[in-house]
């Protein structure tokens, strides 16, 4: 007897899965003033596509399949790809007692830049595979891409990720 699993209830699925995907286009590169639109966006292609989900896999791969594709899309339009100077000099708590919080911020600052840093195919190989533990041949199905070249990106992408942190380091004083 075969068990069909059962389509996500679509507020639930966006009410548990928006951080996920809100971090994810941070992490592809939107910009902070555009995730909450992007995000909503992705949930409403999600929306539409969500018949054909298949239950029987896991739903953030294919969610960030959507994130992907939403991020590519965003950088294409010719307005957003002026580089804002600004975007990472903010500090997440500016008040003197919250040093931590400073370097928190700092530190997720540099590890956002060194991510821009890395062009956007080969970023959504890394986070798949580094921060969301996906398998590599996982990563290739989620992406549609074969195989080795989820290797090979996610091969290029680590060079140009420990590049960007060891530049970044440097600039910021470090070792």
């Amino acid at each position: 007897m075969k068990i069909v699993a059962e389509t996500p209830d679509f507020r639930t699925l966006f009410n548990d899965q928006f951080s996920y995907v809100w971090n994810a286009l941070r992490r592809l590169g939107v910009r902070d003033a555009d995730l909450e639109d992007i995000t909503h966006d992705v949930f409403l292609r999600v929306h539409r596509q969500l018949a054909a989900y298949d239950a029987s896999r896991p739903i953030r791969p294919w969610l960030f399949a959507f994130a992907f594709r939403a991020a590519s899309d965003h950088r294409r339009l010719a307005r957003h790809r002026v580089e804002l100077l600004d975007d990472s000099v903010h500090a997440d708590d500016p008040a003197p007692s919250a040093d931590a919080r400073v370097a928190a911020g700092e530190d997720r600052a540099m590890i956002l830049a060194a991510l821009d840093a890395i062009d956007l195919p080969r970023r959504a190989v890394f986070i798949l595979h580094e921060v969301d533990e996906l398998t590599v041949p996982e990563v290739a199905a989620t992406l549609e891409i074969p195989v080795n070249t989820a290797y090979s990106r996610l091969r290029l992408a680590r060079d140009e990720f420990a590049a960007a942190m060891r530049r970044l380091s440097t600039r910021r004083g470090g070792s």
